[in-house]
């Protein structure tokens, strides 16, 4: 569900027109609606019932921290991968025991980092990552609750680049390996294991998959138990899937909350549970202005000012996401194949290829729509192009949430060396 629809031929963020921010704010800019993250986060807790559960928003998906502070009010804690990730959770608002560090790389300095402030917990990647939490936590005099990262050779997802579950991803480790590293862990100082994490890709809408890893990871957790270890907490990560195809049904929350039960219900531990995408996609609109229509070997062109520097999925994955004109003029039913481009100087700087879509002119709206997980989160400066202003949209209210970056301070960040002279 989302809160963008039309009224009187008007798109509409909640309350407040569209065009109405980009008017003011200019465009591209990424707009958010609270009341769809609220929905969502409650929609996929209500789904688990009344199982002990702990939900961690995938911070990933989207990092603006009203994002964050938004689902933080309402309970939830924060998956994080890097260091920043971490200080941006603690900055909305997460407490520190809401935090997952998780990530098949993280540093030294990072992993300091995170046992200082004393996060929730640390998902174990490999061998080597257990030893250097180890001797960290027992030089900086703290015990860090861990979990061992376990890859079930189950993959699934929406595209061979977000698959995470296979025995040839980089992901986790193999089930023998798992059970060994959590004995081990128990004789170490520094660690505390407390149970089992798998997270084996997104954009997920079939749950067999899911459930396959998870009766692994349920029989794992029997046999860690049979060698006197004790197991408190799994961590079932995300990777359930947005809609961004108007015409394709999502996940049935309420069948994957009685799968979940029925297969990892009785073993009595606390769940965690890693949403972003789910969350934080339909939140979030990319509005952008038309430049110029053209037409070019048969084929007609519509140029618009956000590019793939805004928006990387459709380049990246060949992502699909809806476009729709922010005036919905007579004739929006009148279709027409366009291919959507951007101004950046790169072919594949393409939203879409022959989508059928209404004529759009030059100078019109048109929202790239379902852009709120990795949007502004994968945004770069590419052809020098400053970072999309973002703005949060509640009821009839709206707010810039993150300014758009300006050449003085895109420019601020680098450094003439010496023998080149002062430039002004």
């Amino acid at each position: 569900m989302r809160f963008f629809d039309y009224r009187d031929g008007a798109l509409y963020a909640e309350d407040v027109p569209l065009a109405e921010i980009a008017e003011a704010v200019g465009t591209p800019v990424h707009i958010y609606s609270r009341a769809t993250l609220e929905h969502h986060y409650r929609v996929f807790k209500a789904a688990m019932g009344d199982l002990p559960v702990h939900i961690c928003y995938a911070v990933k998906a989207n990092t603006n921290r009203a994002v964050i502070a938004t689902l933080a009010a309402l309970g939830a804690g924060a998956d994080t991968v890097s260091e920043g990730e971490i200080r941006r959770a603690l900055n909305a608002g997460v407490p520190p025991d809401g935090i997952v560090f998780a990530g098949v790389g993280k540093t030294d300095q990072e992993l300091a980092y995170a046992i200082s402030v004393g996060v929730r917990q640390i998902n174990i990647e490999s061998a080597s990552e257990l030893d250097r939490i180890s001797a960290l936590a027992e030089s900086l005099a703290r015990v860090q609750q861990v979990c061992i990262r376990v890859n079930p050779d189950v993959g699934a997802g929406g595209h061979a680049k977000i698959t995470t579950g296979k025995a040839d991803n980089k992901f986790g480790v193999s089930f023998d390996l798992a059970e060994e590293l959590y004995a081990r862990a128990d004789h170490l100082p520094g660690v505390d294991p407390v149970g089992l994490s798998v997270h084996i890709g997104s954009q997920i809408i079939d749950f067999a998959p899911m459930e396959k890893a998870y009766q692994k990871l349920a029989d794992c957790v029997v046999r860690l138990r049979a060698r006197g270890l004790k197991v408190t907490r799994l961590d079932l990560g995300g990777g359930l899937a947005a809609t961004y195809d108007e015409t394709v049904t999502g996940p049935d929350l309420a069948a994957y909350g009685a799968m979940v039960r029925r297969v990892v219900g009785h073993l009595d531990v606390e769940l965690e549970f890693e949403p972003g995408r789910m969350i934080a996609a339909n939140a979030g609109v990319l509005l952008s202005r038309a430049i110029v229509t053209k037409d070019n070997g048969g084929k007609s062109f519509l140029v618009v000012d956000a590019a793939m520097n805004d928006l990387i999925r459709p380049a990246l994955y060949e992502a699909y996401h809806q476009m729709l004109p922010v005036k919905k003029a007579d004739g929006h039913d009148n279709l027409a194949p366009l291919d959507v481009v951007g101004p950046v100087c790169e072919t594949g700087d393409t939203f879409a290829e022959q989508r059928p879509m209404p004529a759009v002119a030059a100078g019109e709206l048109l929202a790239f729509m379902s852009t709120g997980a990795y949007g502004f989160a994968m945004a770069s400066t590419y052809n020098s192009r400053p970072l999309a202003a973002e703005v949060m949209v509640s009821g009839d209210q709206w707010q810039v949430v993150r300014p758009r970056q300006t050449y003085e301070e895109m420019f601020g960040m680098e450094t003439l060396p010496d023998w080149l002279g002062s430039k002004t």
